[in-house]
């Protein structure tokens, strides 16, 4: 396919204000649909559904670039809905009619239940497949035909090549956190899915930005694409409060207490799998109520986990990056970064798990004396402004931030879940464990050997966690 220069439709982000009276009827979005959107509280259009909708709906490729958390999962789904509902080709069995990409297990089953509803009520069938999981029942379903496939590439490459899934009959394909798939080491497999969809089809690429090979999936596979680019990923977040809370380092532990002791949803993040699991489990035994998310859990414990923080039953997350842009729990109050992330995309992303949608939010880094000079450069890099505070177990700045009762009940400690069942890596080659490329490295050596902040070996008197 011919590389073609595109079209630029990019404004400025203080000029995305849209007027009170914009609905998603105006944007070409069916009554039908439009119930239940309003159904499910969703009333009116964000700036990326009303940049991209309308060139969506009229057929052409779009490249939409916007920060975390700025609504464009609604943003494809309504329009991969809308164009199918309105033609009269039938789901066959083994061949989706739309294929949306995803680099995570958790982005991929949030997209599906935002979509299933929706898909429903238009008598569409939609499915998600990923690796961790049994992949009979997904053949199954293969089987009986869908017109939506959620999918991770590795799985879904299995399927292909194994025979169950075959992309001839793809009318609309959709990359979602492209920049993310990149990332990952993921660009190689998503290449030779999308070389087997059909060249004239319709293609939507959502993605932060176009750095890490991005671009190259633009300029192979989009025709003539129309970008629409709002709120860029390093424009400030009005409804987001950023601190830094300078502190000593036998202190982290307690101040990080405090912040999550109240009955305010929280996400913890940890540089490595390890920190993740020490330190949940340590929040658990000094009474808050935490569950893990990382890359050693078995399938089953992530979803157990993530229904646990969205229902409630448990207040804080403790995750790595995997959840940084894999998940999207409504009213998170805070985040913590309790490990600084080494790049400024990932404290972005990261601190895109609060203030999504318009809705108010809080982001704290904790930082010791020898990690002044790196956070400061962080936050200079990811363009933020925050107040930088010194302080204490007990500082009244604790309760400002995370205003509430403090509630402490011992918990019982959270299970492990095993380890992660083995992915295809992206390059083609020998699998791993762990849900990553083997060729794919996510971190240096030197975050390696200093990450795990709150790791049970560099906290005397604490169980070490068994190897």
């Amino acid at each position: 396919m011919a590389a073609s220069r595109p079209r630029q439709n990019t404004l400025p982000d203080s000029q995305h204000t849209l007027p009170d009276s914009l609905t998603f009827t105006d944007l070409g979005v069916p009554d039908l649909l439009n119930r239940q959107l309003a159904a499910a509280g969703v009333e009116r259009p964000f700036p990326i559904q009303a940049a991209t909708l309308p060139d969506a709906l009229a057929g052409r490729d779009v490249l939409g670039r916007g920060r975390t958390g700025s609504g464009k999962t609604y943003a494809f789904v309504l329009a991969v809905l809308t164009r199918l509902a309105a033609n009269t080709t039938r789901r066959r069995p083994g061949r989706p009619r739309a294929l949306i990409l995803a680099p995570t297990r958790e982005l991929a089953t949030q997209i599906d239940r935002v979509m299933a509803p929706l898909a429903q009520a238009l008598s569409l069938r939609t499915m998600a497949v990923f690796g961790g999981v049994a992949a009979r029942p997904q053949i199954a379903g293969l089987q009986a035909g869908v017109d939506v496939l959620v999918a991770c590439p590795g799985r879904l490459t299995d399927h292909v090549e194994a025979g169950h899934a075959h992309l001839d009959a793809v009318e609309i394909t959709v990359l979602d956190e492209a920049d993310h798939m990149a990332d990952l080491g993921f660009l190689p497999s998503v290449r030779r899915l999308l070389e087997r969809t059909p060249r004239g089809g319709q293609r939507l690429l959502f993605s932060a930005t176009l750095d890490s090979g991005v671009d190259v999936l633009v300029r192979r596979f989009l025709t003539k694409p129309v970008v629409h680019s709002v709120d860029s990923t390093l424009s400030p977040v009005a409804a987001m409060t950023h601190h830094v809370l300078h502190v000593h380092a036998e202190d982290r532990f307690a101040v990080l207490v405090e912040l999550t002791a109240t009955a305010n949803r929280t996400v913890v993040f940890t540089r490595t799998k390890r920190g993740a699991k020490t330190l949940a489990r340590r929040l658990a035994a000094a009474g808050v109520s935490a569950v893990e998310l990382h890359g050693n859990l078995a399938q089953g414990a992530r979803t157990r986990n993530l229904r646990a923080f969205a229902t409630g039953e448990a207040h804080t997350l403790v995750a790595t990056d995997i959840a940084a842009r894999g998940i999207h729990i409504d009213d998170v109050a805070l985040v913590v970064h309790a490990d600084p992330p080494v790049e400024h995309k990932a404290y972005l992303h990261r601190s895109g798990r609060t203030a999504r949608a318009g809705a108010d939010g809080t982001v704290v880094t904790l930082m010791t004396d020898a990690q002044v000079t790196e956070v400061r450069a962080l936050t200079r890099k990811a363009g933020i402004t925050a107040t930088t505070s010194r302080l204490r177990p007990g500082d009244e700045l604790l309760r400002e931030i995370a205003p509430g009762e403090r509630r402490l009940v011992p918990q019982p400690v959270p299970p492990s879940g095993g380890p992660q069942p083995e992915v295809r890596p992206a390059h083609g080659g020998r699998r791993q464990r762990g849900g990553k490329p083997a060729s794919t490295s996510t971190r240096s050596a030197s975050t390696r050997s200093g990450a795990a902040a709150f790791s049970s070996r560099s906290r005397p008197g604490t169980r070490r966690s068994g190897r």
